[in-house]
């Protein structure tokens, strides 16, 4: 007779291991509560007897179980009690024992699945071992409490997927849209330190990045910000350039015309776009966040975000040199320009800039030259995702995705009336899979139906679970 071992393998049933651990639990209650050695023998033997008759290969677990109930059968509560709790310890026990294998692993760089599992993370440095060291314990505690036991059976037998387990444990959300505008034009705080609004083009900017790391080391997935919420500074840093050539003019007195001002202005205007995009290109793929990791960006751009007229230019303005900036690319430590990971760009296709005589035209070409060389920008069509995304007012609706590609679902704000994305984020990700619906239904479609909407609701308590672990 053989016997299943918690490790998938067969072993002998060995009817000794049976009297070893209930002699164990006997001898832990008081010696009028005990089992006499013969009482032992027979719930052995009869354990043994149930094995045999179930004609098949049984469990450690349900082996406990039956012991369990043989030894109420003899009335002897305390023993059961003991025995329930030795079980209990062991179980812990060997939990532990399990994130505490995983963790050595990934210390010694020898974890493949880690490895594996985030190519943006470099499981040699400090910072990120520290980080997945947090994440096999809280991967631990979600298995063993946060989540009920059948969605956990459903995820490690490959039914569903519960994303980011290693996160699941604090109340942390997904990804997001970040409110950039409302942080610059109100100003924000950040690491208890008042932010004020930025008085330039570059300094909104290197706000921007900071925002960005802030966000990044607060939650776990991809956050997005529009260029349309730093346009407007391109117009602040001409002002403030403009009164500094006047006065630069006026004090090495040289007679220039408003017009010659200007258009010195603007040359400097230019040179600061330049170095504001360059910032924002160097600090993301330079910043260490707490998880490890450089931010997971997506910069969009969409010239049609802002009104039309001098702001629109500006971010057209501000558009090419994110696009330029990225065809020339990063050099590498040996000095070669590779294409930097991040940010990721999005480029929206629409009515000012799809038609050769269109106004930004030369925009889409410069983007078609930047995706030949490099691979992006990604594209959306305006006309399409309007088709597709109508709010409640009936309106359809273009903005960018979170990070990488989940986008949010149309919502007007009570409060206003008025369509609201930025500020808002996902709560999590849980993946149905949909090729094990249709092999476990042996091509019977009825069956299909009836095991997907068994694994959908799986997949909505799951997402659920996620809800109310926010919600604390």
């Amino acid at each position: 007779m053989k016997i299943i071992k918690r490790s998938g393998s067969e072993v002998t049933f060995d009817i000794s291991k049976i009297m070893d651990a209930v002699s164990k639990a006997n001898m832990e209650v008081v010696h009028s509560e005990r089992l006499s050695e013969e009482q032992i023998e027979t719930i052995s033997n009869n354990v043994e007897s149930i094995c045999k008759e179930m004609n098949r290969s049984l469990s450690v677990e349900e082996i406990q179980d039956l012991v369990e109930n043989q030894i109420m059968n003899f009335r002897a509560f305390s023993v059961a009690r003991k025995y329930i709790t030795y079980r209990y310890k062991r179980a812990l026990v060997r939990k532990s024992n399990s994130t505490d294998k995983q963790i050595l692993s990934l210390l010694e760089c020898n974890n493949e699945e880690v490895k594996q599992e985030n190519s943006n993370k470099n499981p040699t440095v400090n910072s990120v071992q520290r980080d997945y060291m947090a994440g096999e314990v809280s991967k631990d505690i979600t298995k063993r409490f946060l989540l009920p036991p059948d969605i956990v059976d459903a995820h490690e037998q490959g039914l569903i997927h519960f994303h980011d387990a290693d996160y699941f444990a604090q109340h942390m959300h997904n990804c997001c849209l970040v409110n950039l505008e409302d942080m610059l034009q109100n100003g924000t705080v950040i690491s208890e330190t008042m932010i004020e609004k930025p008085h330039s083009f570059s300094t909104a900017c290197n706000i921007a990045t900071q925002a960005i790391a802030q966000i990044a080391s607060s939650q776990y997935g991809g956050q997005s910000i529009s260029l349309a919420h730093l346009a407007p500074f391109v117009q602040v840093s001409r002002e403030k350039f403009i009164g500094q050539v006047r006065d630069e003019f006026e004090k090495t007195g040289i007679d220039a015309s408003e017009e010659k001002i200007k258009e010195v202005a603007e040359l400097r205007v230019k040179d600061e776009i330049k170095r504001g995009v360059q910032m924002i290109q160097y600090q993301v793929i330079t910043l260490m966040t707490t998880n490890g990791q450089a931010p997971f960006v997506t910069v969009f751009m969409y010239i049609d975000e802002v009104p039309e007229g001098q702001t629109r230019d500006d971010l057209a303005l501000v558009t090419e040199e994110v696009l330029r900036q990225r065809m020339q690319g990063v050099k590498n430590e040996q000095g070669v320009y590779i294409t930097p990971a991040f940010p990721k760009l999005i480029y929206v296709l629409e009515e000012d800039n799809i038609h050769e005589d269109s106004k930004y035209w030369y925009l889409t070409e410069i983007a078609a030259q930047c995706t030949a060389k490099r691979m992006v920008p990604d594209y959306i069509s305006e006309k399409k995702m309007k088709e597709l995304k109508v709010d409640a007012n009936g309106n359809g609706q273009c903005f960018p995705c979170m990070g990488c590609r989940s986008f949010l679902t149309p919502y007007i704000d009570p409060e206003t009336g008025k369509p609201k994305y930025y500020g808002r984020f996902n709560q999590g990700v849980v993946t149905l899979n949909l090729v094990d619906v249709a092999c476990s239904s042996g091509k019977d479609m009825d069956k299909f139906w009836s095991i997907l909407n068994e694994r959908l609701d799986l997949c909505k308590r799951a997402l659920m679970c996620r809800h109310y672990r926010l919600k604390g």
